[in-house]
């Protein structure tokens, strides 16, 4: 069911210069690009809206995720980095959205319940954490969920590639919940989608 007042940003803006010369949110896996898997796995969860922040490849980013319920913004700064992304992301969200859960594109292995796991425990403290990140043998990974009404200064002076990660680091009020391997699983690299194949 719908979460009011929390959205979700995914970052598929990115070169992704290490992936190769193929456009990696477009990189096949199980079918349906990469981009897809994500989109498709933010729809299925509770928050709204889903906000897909393009970049590099925009069109043919924005032709995979043809036919799904989604607001496309184009960040024309994306070169300059993944904090460019997140500030577009978080910008297009409605003003009444009290958090944000950032999703990455190139993560298949997220499902809904990943995003509503945050969104619920966000819920459980009464939004009054900063953060809810999920956490693997003592890591912290992705999708987190942003509290906007207490980061939103700290976020828009990020820059560079960089994402909410170093905002968050030393912080006291950001609630660590329990993650599975899906939260360290990222494609950066062909032989890194070869081996999500398997997984």
């Amino acid at each position: 069911m719908p979460t009011p007042e929390i959205g979700t940003v995914l970052l598929a803006a990115g070169l992704g210069t290490r992936f190769g010369p193929e456009p990696k949110m477009l990189a096949l896996l199980d079918g349906r690009p990469l981009v897809r898997h994500a989109a498709e796995a933010a729809l299925a969860a509770g928050p709204r809206p889903v906000v897909v922040v393009l970049g590099a490849h925009a069109d043919a980013v924005r032709r995979a995720l043809s036919g799904l319920d989604v607001v496309l913004v184009e960040n024309p700064d994306f070169r300059a980095g993944l904090a460019t992304s997140l500030l577009a992301g978080v910008a297009a969200l409605p003003q009444d959205c009290e958090a944000a859960v950032i999703v990455l594109g190139d993560m298949p292995r997220i499902f809904a319940v990943h995003i509503d796991r945050l969104a619920a425990a966000f819920e459980e403290t009464s939004r009054s954490v900063a953060a809810v990140v999920p956490v693997l043998a003592s890591l912290r990974g992705n999708p987190v969920l942003l509290n906007l009404r207490r980061l939103a200064p700290d976020i828009a002076r990020l820059t560079g590639d960089r994402g909410a990660g170093p905002l968050l680091r030393d912080r006291s009020d950001v609630l660590e919940i329990p993650g599975d391997a899906a939260i360290a699983l990222d494609i950066d690299t062909p032989a890194a989608l070869r081996a999500a194949e398997g997984a």
